[in-house]
């Protein structure tokens, strides 16, 4: 054979082979692609129709103030709830057939040791009391364990537990310290409206115990933050930013009357709402650009709104104390307005990133307030301006004007005389009756809406 031959020879079986290892490699690509297309639909399908975790009550951590803190001789000189059992009473939004809890260390100076958890249902059904149904009891337990240890600064997921909630129903959740914590920095809800039982336990677990008798009770939350169901495609949550007018100032103890309380109950009554959960994320005195009574709204955003589960929506309804607590004159409230404003930007781009829909509540009247209201009015004209721009910015995705469900039509810097609790800036239950009337259910879809 000549050289051209076999030069020839050579090119054409080098040509066959790289035409069999292209056509390979399109063959393996086209397999991996048709997996990775499997694949994807697989994860639509299960975001489409899948069960998953939706928060269905939350309550905003902080650190206890001394005056919240458990009284002797719960907290002692150098630790808090020591041998203690703690039973509290929650109201869920929606329901489901299994739940799991968390507890928060959020704000704890110390490790927290939780010794044993039960949940139960309240005898009768009702908030605040201490007896819970016989029967209902149940052990919760972490990771197959009956007790756990929450870190500084961190929470704790209990396991999945099947136990049946009804939607808009209390639940009971008791807890028992043995060692109780080592520290006076406690994690806590103290506006929780809602009355708690604390007993020392004789060195006994006592949290399946039908009753309490004898217990302290205290009008606070301690530890508990969440409250989860494992619910269907057709349930989500709407969690809201807040402040004393959120937390419920004025409400009902052991009521559930706050205006997310209300809301609720509009939610449940409308079929095409009525798998939308309400996650109550406020706290008094609360501000959006500084601390107060809890981080600022900037700080907590990612803890109390974009980490909880099954968040679709979020209301922002917060700013009067950044307003109220800001010097009374016009360089003053002219900064604030400016960087509340900005606060407001910040937060609906956070929170579009995570897929979640912003809708800004304006901010009511304090007009006659002995705090709030300056007599230059400086402040109303702050709280003008803000309210301004939530109604005409464009950038919040819907707007809720709780400002004109409750001002007084002849003097608009004041709420209506019958919606307060006699302070000018705090409402009582028909005020936020009013609240809740005022937001539209349109605009709470759910995915499978």
């Amino acid at each position: 054979m000549s050289r051209k031959c076999s030069f020839v020879h050579l090119v054409t079986v080098f040509v066959l082979v790289l035409a069999l290892a292209v056509s390979a490699s399109a063959v393996v690509a086209l397999v991996e692609g048709a997996r990775g297309a499997d694949r994807g639909s697989a994860r639509s399908a299960a975001g489409a129709g899948a069960r998953h975790w939706v928060n269905t009550w939350t309550a905003m951590p902080q650190l206890t103030e001394p005056g919240n803190m458990p009284p002797p001789p719960f907290t002692e000189e150098r630790a808090v709830l020591v041998d203690t059992t703690l039973r509290q009473t929650v109201r869920v939004s929606t329901g489901g057939g299994r739940l799991r809890l968390r507890f928060s260390n959020a704000f704890g100076g110390t490790a927290l040791p939780l010794t044993a958890v039960s949940v139960a249902l309240p005898l009768g059904g009702r908030a605040g009391v201490s007896a819970v149904e016989p029967g209902s009891p149940r052990r919760v337990t972490f990771a197959g364990r009956a007790s756990a240890t929450v870190p500084v600064g961190a929470q704790v997921v209990s396991d999945p537990l099947d136990f049946a909630l009804e939607p808009g129903s209390v639940l009971t959740v008791t807890a028992y310290l043995a060692e109780g914590q080592p520290s006076t920095a406690l994690t806590s809800h103290p506006g929780s409206r809602t009355t708690s039982y604390l007993q020392k336990a004789g060195h006994a677990d006592r949290t399946r115990d039908l009753d309490l008798p004898g217990a302290t009770a205290v009008d606070h939350w301690y530890l508990l933050s969440d409250v989860e169901v494992l619910s269907g495609p057709g349930t989500a949550a709407v969690a809201v930013l807040g402040d004393s007018l959120t937390d419920g100032r004025g409400s009902t103890t052991n009521g559930n009357d706050r205006w997310t309380d209300r809301l609720l109950d509009r939610l449940r009554a409308h079929p095409p709402t009525g798998g939308v959960a309400v996650l109550n994320q406020a706290a008094g005195g609360n501000r959006v650009l500084a601390d107060g009574l809890g981080p600022n709204v900037l700080a907590r955003l990612d803890r109390d709104v974009l980490s909880r589960s099954g968040v679709s929506w979020l209301i922002v309804f917060e700013g009067v104390n950044d307003l109220g607590t800001t010097a009374a004159t016009p360089t003053a409230q002219r900064s604030v307005t400016t960087e509340l404003i900005a606060a407001y930007e910040q937060i609906v781009v956070r929170a579009h990133a995570q897929g979640i829909r912003v809708y800004g509540a304006t901010l009511t009247p304090f007009g006659g307030n002995t705090m709030y209201d300056d007599p230059d009015g400086h402040r109303e004209a702050s709280r003008q301006e803000v309210n301004s721009w939530i109604r005409t910015s464009g950038r919040f995705d819907a707007v809720v004007d709780f400002d004109r469900a409750v001002r007084d039509p002849e003097d608009p810097r004041r709420l209506r005389a019958a919606l307060h609790d006699g302070d000018g800036l705090h409402l009582n239950p028909e005020g936020y009756r009013t609240l809740a009337a005022a937001v539209p259910l349109r605009l709470f879809r759910t995915r499978t809406g």
